[in-house]
């Protein structure tokens, strides 16, 4: 019996050593922390902005380690410290990608590395190291007996207790002197380098005193140039479309707009020609993006594949001349199916402005439909709204327009040979009658 229980009592003191050996080595290769830590508590805590910081500043990891380490004592400023009442400029700042460590730094600034209740605060020293190896200031406000930390006021102590750390609720946002150096600096170089350059004042003649300058545009506003004069130089003056003289507002994607158009062509069937001919033939597809990008909205006629295929080689192969035949096709209005039709309807006869100034694009109502152009050269609306999307619209047409020629001054037609005529002089009455009494032998009479 008695060597039954000394190997019983041998037993149960290995057991508790490896058990003692064991603990030490599970919880530093674990590293993770229970339900039950501070730092849950936080991102389940109504401090919904700060967790976001946090969480955006990759600093998870490192607070698990801390916790890990000692308990820890978190200075959460309200959601309206962070929404309302900081600057946007310095939010921003926080928020860039390159700001990261400045960002890190301002949120370490609010956790200290040790525990410190409210019952504790008048007992302990002022001068506390965070863990962005700062100092922070605890005081009690001598008239109302009033919790600080640094500046701001705890208005929530003792908010939430967790066995690894306590979050003490504060009034505003605390900012290391670090941080807000870093942020002055940034400023002040983005002031230097985003001067724009601007011209000479200009001075009215009539009142010499300077010209106020225009109000600004607002955003989405249609442009203030015509659209000729946002147009690229043609390739006689070009090789390939230059920039024009736009703004640098681009408010709409007419890029992809453009490129949504033309794959809408190409999956409808019958268009390949005219598709082929904005992306590869010409580049005319990106003069419309810029176009579009720039305010401008574009109605395009395009004709059918049945239609392109009657082009010769000859009216294709002058210079220019692709460019010039889909100008005509390109009104600078946006004009659907309906819209034509019951301007025609109205009206009888429409004239479109087109790309190609000064002609003009006659629209007039036919056989139920728009007809475009005049006399043999005239073209039926074929596929009504391919494409419509409020900046460009597509409308299909069964032939391919062409402008009419101004016609020549009017020429004189050669007449007759003049036949000079002479007169005879005529006689009066009184000469007459003596004629007839006298006969016909004088000379007057005759």
């Amino acid at each position: 019996m008695a060597s039954c229980y000394g190997v019983s009592k041998l037993l149960l003191i290995l057991l508790t050593t490896s058990i003692a050996t064991a603990l030490p080595a599970t919880k530093a290769v674990s590293g993770q922390i229970n339900s039950n830590s501070v730092l849950v508590a936080l991102l389940d805590s109504h401090y919904t902005e700060l967790a976001e910081l946090v969480e955006k500043a990759l600093l998870l990891q490192p607070l698990e380690e801390a916790v890990g380490r000692h308990n820890i004592t978190i200075f959460a400023p309200r959601n309206d410290a962070l929404e309302r009442n900081l600057d946007p400029l310095f939010k921003s700042f926080l928020l860039e990608p390159r700001n990261l460590k400045s960002l890190q730094t301002l949120l370490l600034f609010h956790i200290l590395p040790r525990r410190v209740s409210s019952p504790q605060w008048p007992s302990l020293s002022h001068h506390h190291r965070t863990l962005s190896n700062d100092h922070v200031h605890l005081t009690v406000d001598a008239p109302t007996l009033r919790l600080k930390v640094d500046s701001a006021e705890i208005i929530r102590p003792d908010d939430v207790i967790r066995p690894d750390g306590i979050i003490h609720g504060i009034e505003r946002l605390l900012i290391p002197r670090s941080v807000q150096e870093d942020f002055n600096s940034r400023r002040s170089l983005r002031s230097i380098s985003a001067v724009l350059p601007e011209g000479a004042p200009e001075v009215d003649p009539r009142t010499n005193r300077l010209k106020k300058p225009p109000p600004p545009v607002p955003a989405g506003a249609p442009p203030v140039l015509p659209i000729y004069s946002a147009m690229s130089p043609g390739p006689s003056l070009a090789p390939a479309p230059a920039p024009g003289p736009g703004g640098p507002r681009h408010h709409f994607n007419g890029e992809a707009q453009v490129k949504d158009f033309i794959h809408t062509l190409l999956h409808y069937g019958g268009y390949n020609e005219m598709a082929d001919i904005l992306v590869n033939l010409t580049s005319l597809a990106t003069e419309m993006g810029r176009l579009v990008s720039e305010g401008y909205v574009l109605t395009v006629l395009a004709p059918n594949d049945e239609a392109m295929a009657k082009l010769t080689t000859d009216q294709l192969s002058e210079p220019g001349a692709p460019e010039q035949i889909v100008y005509y096709h390109i009104i600078p209005e946006y004009q659907t199916e309906e819209s034509m039709y019951n301007a025609v309807r109205r009206f009888g006869k429409v004239k479109y402005d087109s790309l190609r100034f000064p002609h003009k694009v006659l629209a007039q109502e036919a056989d139920g439909s728009v007809k475009f152009g005049h006399g043999e050269g005239s073209a039926y609306l074929f596929d009504p709204d391919i494409y419509t999307d409020g900046r460009i619209s597509v409308q299909g047409i069964d032939g391919v327009l062409f402008p009419v020629e101004e016609t020549p001054a009017t020429e004189i037609k050669p007449s007759a040979p003049v036949v000079k005529k002479v007169a005879k002089s005529r006689r009066g009455k009184l000469m007459e009658v003596a004629c007839k009494m006298m006969g016909s032998r004088f000379t007057s009479c005759q």
